[in-house]
């Protein structure tokens, strides 16, 4: 497809004297929308209330998101690096928005199945592709810095970073 031929990987390498310094912010921005996975817990009672079940029942949508979170990120690590971070947030902005679509109309329809589905399995992929496109694209645009990464990344625990 000609229209989608701008997402290939031969479109995302930085020109000479490009600024690394644009690379850290978009992928805080990325790293902030995947961060919404754990706002679970702010709309949690109101899920229990409208699916009249157990906290636990809920929570699950979380757990699953997160065990595909990390799957995808391991399993799609690879497919990140071949067809580089276009496509790939491409891609996680699609699986993304096709599991709250779906998760959405498992809380119209009631049944809590599709919103383990949507939210849980096809969200929980794109977080996952989404999380480690900005990962790998920060070192490979700064990898004339070997050993070290450019400060943090957004998803570090506060106060642990690599050190040179």
């Amino acid at each position: 497809m000609a229209v989608l031929s701008i997402l290939d990987r031969e479109h995302t390498v930085a020109p000479p004297g490009y600024s690394r310094w644009l690379i850290p912010p978009a992928a805080l921005a990325v790293h902030l929308c995947i961060g919404q996975a754990y706002a679970t817990s702010v709309y949690k009672t109101s899920m229990v209330k409208h699916f009249d079940t157990t906290q636990t029942a809920v929570g699950v949508v979380f757990s699953i998101a997160i065990v595909m979170l990390g799957l995808s990120a391991a399993v799609g690590g690879t497919w990140v690096e071949r067809n580089g971070p276009r496509k790939a947030m491409f891609v996680a902005a699609c699986f993304w928005a096709t599991g709250f679509l779906v998760g959405a109309l498992g809380i119209g329809t009631g049944q809590l199945w599709l919103v383990y589905l949507g939210y849980g399995v096809i969200g929980g992929i794109g977080l996952g592709i989404g999380y480690i496109s900005p990962v790998s694209t920060r070192a490979v645009h700064d990898g004339r810095r070997t050993g070290r990464r450019l400060r943090r990344e957004p998803a570090d625990p506060p106060g642990l970073r690599a050190v040179p």
